[in-house]
């Protein structure tokens, strides 16, 4: 005898009816005992508008090199970054010098008030006034080559206050003329990488007063200035850990001595120090 289709679906729906009914407590049951994840911060941390701020482990490292703008840029694949201090940092992409922190410190400064990964807006002009740079068309192919090398960039940090690594491309998206009608945009638009969130965190990173910097000359005087901002009382260091944190690579003694002299007395000049000295290869100072 054929059996009716119905009864059969009498049979069977009640039973998977109750299962899906179990599985759905069991999926409530798990969300009320589970530890719910922290809402990820989207937000960098406030600073005044006099200052600019970067993560301590970017500013104790040779990320962004003191070295002389006539040395050529070396390309780096995955190359190991001299840090001062715990932790790690990997970098691939073209060299980067003092000049392109100078430019990083006032993207992140203009990304501060929005959502981590949205696209800042702003004119070469006043870009290039900020960070007091001539206002003319050499100063902004200048300011188009730093973005242009940050974004071809793999960075990975490593440190115990992180738990964990952090890697980005320090510029994900750059945007300066119309792809269709090859004309430069009015406003250049830049995404800055929403993970520097999370290396900032609430309170691992150092602030610089942004005039004192900039009235500094580019080079070893503006990586000790952000090196020295990221210690309330810095502690003594060796002239070669100063060597290697800023990146140099001049085997000259005496000439490295003298460079170091100058950028310690420049930032004296700048009133950031009151008083250094270097007694056999280790340099003190004094904050202001």
């Amino acid at each position: 005898m054929k059996k009716d289709p119905a009864s059969i679906n009498d049979i069977i729906s009640p039973a998977l009816r109750k299962r899906a009914e179990e599985a759905e407590q069991r999926l409530r049951l798990k969300e009320q005992t589970e530890p719910q994840p922290e809402a990820r911060q989207e937000y960098l941390p406030f600073w005044p508008d006099e200052m600019r701020c970067l993560p301590n482990e970017i500013l104790r490292s040779a990320l962004f090199t003191a070295k002389n703008r006539k040395q050529p840029r070396e390309n780096l694949k995955n190359a190991t970054v001299y840090m001062i201090g715990g932790g790690k940092i990997t970098y691939t992409g073209e060299e980067l010098r003092q000049d392109d922190e100078t430019v990083w410190l006032q993207l992140i400064h203009l990304a501060k008030e929005q959502q981590a990964g949205a696209f800042i807006e702003f004119t070469p002009y006043a870009f290039c006034k900020a960070v007091h740079w001539p206002l003319k068309g050499q100063s902004y192919t200048r300011l188009k080559g730093a973005l242009t090398r940050m974004q071809a960039t793999a960075l990975a940090v490593y440190s115990k206050r992180l738990k964990k690594g952090v890697s980005l491309s320090m510029i994900p998206a750059f945007e300066y003329q119309d792809m269709e009608t090859g004309a430069k945009l009015p406003r250049w638009r830049v995404q800055i990488a929403p993970q520097l969130v999370e290396m900032f965190g609430d309170v691992h990173f150092s602030r610089m007063e942004w005039e004192q910097r900039l009235e500094l000359p580019v080079g070893l005087a503006t990586w000790l200035h952000g090196y020295l901002a990221s210690h309330k009382e810095p502690y003594p260091i060796k002239i070669e850990t100063i060597k290697k944190g800023a990146g140099l690579t001049t085997e000259d003694k005496s000439h490295l001595i003298g460079t170091v002299v100058a950028a310690l007395q420049a930032l004296k000049d700048i009133q950031f120090l009151s008083d250094w000295s270097i007694d056999d290869d280790l340099v003190s100072v004094t904050r202001a």
